[in-house]
């Protein structure tokens, strides 16, 4: 691609977001610009992403660009290599389905009380703000798009801001964000010190000891891990992303957190470059409680959006043990190991993109359809949702790494990587990597566990309310965004040797180093470190898979009334407890009692029973209703006690306003009289 035709592309793909934002200012007084131009524009923007996003991965091209915007000595630089194209490809491709999905789902806020206009407008904003944040090539143009892009993710997090709890949730989140925003601007502040420029090309060059890097890599980890939801810093996933329209929810989990995992990479791999192995440690611990706590606190949710926030505290967790894996290798000078640490790290931020992203936009049409967000009132959704179901028992398998699904292909490279810690000399090492493996390996066995719980009290079974036996599926908008990524989930995982190719190129841009044996067998085989130690096939699974799919379709129509056999019909055995209803099925809650009793001290837990009497016989009840609400730990454990001691400090504070004029005039001469003395 030429340097003109990129220049082009770029201007279409932040043009699309820009021009959404623009146009939706009248969506107030015209509702269908939002659906007939908005949104759109947005899809137009997406495809352009996933355009320039491809062209600089596969041929490993550089596209600079430098605007005449921000400080008179320091214009904004707009760089797009191979790491920054495979993030703005994922941008791209989440903001082409909330492009699809967009004008149906917002529909029914045309006629609410909550402005069209800031709908749009903040969507744009968010969108444009993510992608400046992926192509700036200085701290002064980064900051300022990672400024825009939290701001305006904050309206659209308190959009519906009539209830309280979103009005709380926005301002928590809000307050994350600026805290996070501040620790990255320290960091950057430290290798901008040392490299005496603000382009990220000078910072590179900075001469940094192995303490001033540490506190570089401390204030990132702390700066990103917050944004990305990072334990305890999580705290504010599971309060916004189930307040924030779908289409929003998926794009913050399945986009924007992936913004905060290229900003650490930028930091770490690229500005800092020489990562110490000590640094993966802590970051493979961090990781480790992040996946597992994430996983344990999703399987106990009922609010179905609130669950898939906690999910994704869980995926950031398997994201970031790749990286830290990575450092470790890397630190340790095992570079091929390093570098597969990394691509692994890659590769499921790929596919958390697609699979979550499809998930929040599965749980959207639930809500729009079913009007219900509590699996305990949901059931039997799939004879009402076909599509939607087809697609969100895709996710659920993709989330839940099952071959041939593309999450099943990240976490099996995961495992290869922390497998080869016997390679590693050092002993605390090797006891820490497969702590960590074993802990990942349970993570995976209870996401299974949840999103089986997810998917057959959702979508199986009888509908437990009349809104549930009602409904229909949605538009060909809604559908066709979540078969788009249902069907880029399959692909990632039936052809991941092409995909670990791709992924190849960016790492060895970023560090000068390849892996060798991944494709070495062709696309058939993936070989992680080399065809002795490990190989998958997925093309040859899918196969299997398709064949078994196959054999069942022939035995059905065989079997089928009608068909080739005699098969006699008859009512399901009722136990002799009468037919079959709703109340006979597995509960939320229900199903994962035996797991809640295992790992009862890590949730704060509060159960509730209301009795309702039988007439005439008070001590036999007429109805039992059981609630069960889980309060995260960390709020006990870190939050609020914070809060109480900030409450107790401005009390003390607030003493100082007594009301009297002259006491205020010795403040102001007491002030005065310290920075005349710190000047002289």
């Amino acid at each position: 691609m030429s340097h003109h035709l990129f220049v082009q592309m770029l201007a279409f793909a932040l043009g699309g977001s820009l021009g959404s934002a623009l146009v939706s200012l009248v969506a107030d007084r015209y509702p269908r610009v939002l659906s007939r131009v908005a949104f759109p524009a947005l899809a137009v923007a997406g495809a352009a992403s996933v355009t320039i996003g491809l062209e600089a991965i596969l041929t490993g091209g550089r596209f600079a660009v430098e605007l005449p915007l921000g400080l008179p000595w320091l214009h904004w630089h707009l760089k797009l290599d191979p790491l920054a194209g495979f993030f703005f490809s994922l941008i791209g491709i989440g903001t082409l389905a909330a492009g699809l999905y967009g004008p149906a789902y917002c529909r029914e806020f045309r006629h609410g009380p909550y402005s069209l206009a800031v709908l749009g407008l903040a969507t744009g904003l968010f969108i444009a703000g993510m992608q400046l944040v992926v192509l700036a090539d200085d701290a002064f143009a980064f900051m300022i798009a990672w400024e825009l892009m939290s701001l305006s993710s904050y309206f659209l997090v308190g959009y519906q801001h009539q209830n309280a709890a979103n009005r709380r949730a926005a301002f928590f989140y809000l307050l994350m964000a600026q805290i996070g925003g501040l620790s990255i601007l320290l960091s950057f502040g430290v290798l901008a010190g040392f490299g005496h420029g603000f382009t990220f090309e000078e910072m590179r060059a900075a001469p940094l000891s192995l303490s001033w890097s540490s506190i570089a890599f401390t204030l990132a980890l702390v700066g990103f891990g917050a944004k990305a939801g990072l334990v305890p810093l999580h705290a504010w996933l599971p309060e916004a992303h189930p307040v924030a329209p779908s289409h929003i929810s998926a794009l913050m989990s399945g986009v924007m957190l992936k913004v905060s995992v290229y900003g650490f990479i930028r930091v770490v791999f690229d500005l800092i470059g020489s990562p110490h192995w000590s640094w993966g440690v802590a970051l493979l611990i961090i990781a480790g409680i992040t996946a597992l706590y994430g996983v344990l606190y999703a399987l106990l949710q009922n609010n179905l959006k609130r669950l898939l926030a906690y999910s994704s505290v869980e995926n950031i967790g398997i994201i970031f043990i790749g990286l830290g894996l990575s450092i470790i290798f890397y630190g340790t000078g095992q570079h091929l190991l390093g570098t597969l640490g990394l691509v692994a790290a890659l590769y499921h931020s790929l596919n958390h993109m697609l699979f979550k992203s499809l998930l929040f936009l599965g749980a959207g049409t639930v809500l729009q359809r079913a009007r219900e967000h509590d699996l305990e009132r949901m059931g039997g959704l799939l004879k009402a949702l076909p599509w939607t179901g087809l697609c969100f028992l895709i996710g659920c398998m993709s989330i839940s790494a099952l071959p041939p699904s593309n999450g099943f292909v990240s976490e099996w490279v995961t495992f290869q990587t922390a497998l080869q810690a016997t390679s590693l000399e050092s002993g605390v090492l090797r006891a820490v990597i497969p702590i960590t493996a074993a802990v990942l390996a349970l993570t995976g066995a209870l996401a299974a566990a949840c999103f089986v719980k997810v998917y057959g009290v959702a979508f199986l079974g009888l509908a437990r309310t009349r809104r549930g036996r009602r409904c229909t599926e949605a538009g060909p908008g809604m559908v066709g965004a979540q078969g788009m990524l249902a069907a880029l989930c399959l692909m990632f995982g039936v052809f991941p040797t092409a995909t670990v190719t791709a992924l190849n190129h960016i790492v060895t841009d970023l560090t000068g180093h390849a892996l060798t044996a991944a494709t070495a067998n062709g696309w058939l085989w993936l070989t992680p470190i080399s065809s002795d130690t490990a190989s998958y096939s997925a093309p040859l699974v899918s196969l299997g898979v398709l064949l078994s799919l196959a054999a069942w379709a022939v035995v059905y129509l065989v079997l089928r009334p009608g068909g080739h056999a005699r098969m006699t019909r008859g009512d399901t055995w009722d136990c002799g407890f009468g037919p079959l209803n709703a109340r006979m099925q597995y509960t939320s809650t229900a199903f994962t009692m035996p797991v809640q009793r295992i790992f009862k001290p890590f949730w704060d837990l509060r159960e509730e029973v209301e009795r309702e009497p039988r007439n005439g016989l008070p001590q036999e009840p007429e109805r039992l209703r059981h609630q069960l609400h889980v309060d995260d730990i960390s709020w006990r454990l870190l939050y609020t006690p914070v809060v109480k001691l900030l409450h107790a400090t401005t009390r003390r504070v607030g003493r100082i306003q007594t009301g009297h004029l002259r006491h205020y005039l010795a403040y102001s001469f007491i002030t005065l009289i310290l920075l005349l003395w710190i000047i002289t």
